[in-house]
């Protein structure tokens, strides 16, 4: 670390030098000067680091290089600009937080998977049991109401884009997800199937006629409210997904073998 001088008179360098301006306060560390830093350490860059340690040092270092944010970097005394920039600059990619991502919708069936696999061996000695697959469908209606929950009003928000009885009905929006949540959980314990089956057959049917309309009806094009109001998930195949799993699980609780619980 070196205290923060500006580079009004870039000093010589090699290609492989640089010089990075970050925010480094007892009340504030920038997280992504922290991650240009360890950035420009792995491509082999000899760095100077200089911390920004007052607000008043940072506000004259962006007015002296007629910049917003911080960190800066500069290679071989040319500006980069920020983290993102370095990125670009070294021909990595760079996250568009706008952009559409089935990445959440990964993650989340792969861990339910992992769950159901990991409870069925604890319980039966083996993951591949029937009960897995039902724990699989079980646990991914639980965490993704979980996710909904996170934030009712903005997912019953996102939902009444497209779903009908919302749209007639804006209560069933915020009800939605605990009927989800109520209906997971139940048949992860396998309890009260009077209760859960008809819940999920009912909210399962209704949503999956309304993507199955708004998709591939009306070809709209539009965000899925199914993991929560903040996804960048395209309505369409992964919300009628849940909407199916959900049918289908109501339907084998229904009138599937009562040895769900022997292996496979």
């Amino acid at each position: 670390m070196t205290k923060a001088t500006f580079l009004t008179q870039p000093r010589i360098m090699t290609a492989k030098s640089a010089d990075i301006y970050r925010m480094v306060m007892p009340d504030h560390t920038c997280p992504y000067g922290l991650k240009a830093l360890d950035l420009l350490k792995r491509k082999g860059f000899t760095v100077d680091d200089h911390w920004l340690t007052t607000r008043e040092e940072t506000d004259a270092f962006k007015a002296e290089h007629s910049v917003q944010t911080t960190p800066q970097i500069f290679i071989g005394g040319r500006r980069i600009g920020g983290h993102d920039d370095l990125r670009r600059y070294l021909g990595l990619s760079v996250t568009d937080p706008k952009a559409t991502s089935y990445q959440p919708v990964i993650a989340l069936f792969s861990m339910t998977a992992l769950m159901a696999l990991a409870a069925s061996l604890a319980v039966f000695g083996t993951p591949f049991t029937i009960r897995a697959g039902e724990w699989f469908i079980a646990f991914s209606m639980c965490i993704l109401a979980m996710l909904k929950l996170q934030n009712v009003e903005k997912f019953a928000t996102m939902f009444l884009n497209y779903d009908l009885l919302a749209r007639r009905w804006l209560p069933y929006g915020r009800i939605y997800p605990f009927a989800e949540g109520l209906a997971g959980v139940l048949m992860v314990a396998g309890a009260f199937n009077w209760l859960s089956i008809p819940v999920a057959l009912v909210i399962g049917a209704i949503g999956t006629a309304s993507v199955f309309k708004a998709v591939y009806i009306d070809k709209r094009e539009l965000k899925c409210a199914c993991v929560g109001g903040d996804s960048n998930v395209p309505l369409g195949f992964v919300s009628l997904t849940e909407n199916v799993m959900m049918i289908a699980m109501a339907l084998w609780m229904l009138f599937g073998p009562h040895s769900s619980s022997a292996a496979m």
